[in-house]
């Protein structure tokens, strides 16, 4: 779910989103949309977004350590004027940047959607480690939004950049495990989306003797892997 906050400070407000979710702070993402300075005759504010795990990162809670199952399509044609209007706007979005490319829907799934961007153009429209594709997967899950769907997560891929990363996510998750192990040291991973962080978490949740955790602000963040009882 998506959720919105104001208070005196940034603090402030998450301070509030987490007391009225009831959740810790690294159980949610924060996204700033406005900050207003104090002035003479004006209190000053920040107004914040709060994306909760099961808005941001339910997709991923299906991976446990193996790729989750897709009901592919037979029919990659939009059903219906949700999926005609979404698979329009994301064409149009990369149409504006410059880019061609083929949009089908790849799977559909409850409360869920994957489109397959086909383009001779998918390494600009990946991005560095997924960044791009991320942010149009943002627009589009936006969109989605807008068009009275917020209950639908909005999936965006090309050559099958979702499922490569996916796997090397959780080599990734072994590898600092093992490394974690043998050393009794803390290693702190680069920063990830939460679907990312979501898949190393699931990952070593069942490893004994280790634990993982999320560190720092905004949406993508750090995962720390440690050593039970070593900080």
């Amino acid at each position: 779910m998506v959720y919105e906050y104001e208070g005196k400070t940034e603090k402030d407000a998450i301070e509030q989103a987490a007391n009225e979710l009831g959740l810790e702070r690294d159980q949610f993402d924060v996204e700033i949309l406005e900050t207003q300075k104090s002035t003479l005759f004006k209190k000053g504010f920040v107004k914040i977004r709060v994306h909760t795990l099961n808005s941001d990162e339910h997709i991923a809670s299906e991976f446990e350590g193996k790729m989750p199952a897709r009901r592919m399509v037979t029919d990659p044609l939009p059903q219906d004027e949700f999926e005609k209007k979404l698979t329009k706007f994301i064409t149009t979005v990369i149409t504006k940047m410059g880019y061609e490319a083929k949009t089908e829907v790849m799977f559909r799934e409850d409360h869920k959607i994957g489109f397959k961007l086909d383009t001779e153009s998918s390494s600009i429209l990946i991005g560095r480690k997924g960044k791009n594709l991320d942010a149009l997967q943002l627009l589009a899950n936006v969109y989605a939004g807008r068009l009275g769907r917020e209950d639908v997560r909005v999936i965006l891929d090309t050559e099958n950049y979702r499922i490569r990363r996916e796997e090397t996510l959780v080599r990734l998750a072994y590898n600092t495990a093992d490394k974690v192990h043998s050393s009794h040291n803390s290693i702190l991973l680069e920063p990830m989306n939460p679907f990312e962080r979501r898949i190393i978490h699931t990952t070593l949740n069942d490893i004994p003797d280790i634990e993982t955790k999320s560190e720092g602000e905004g949406l993508y963040k750090q995962v720390r892997v440690l050593y039970k009882g070593i900080r």
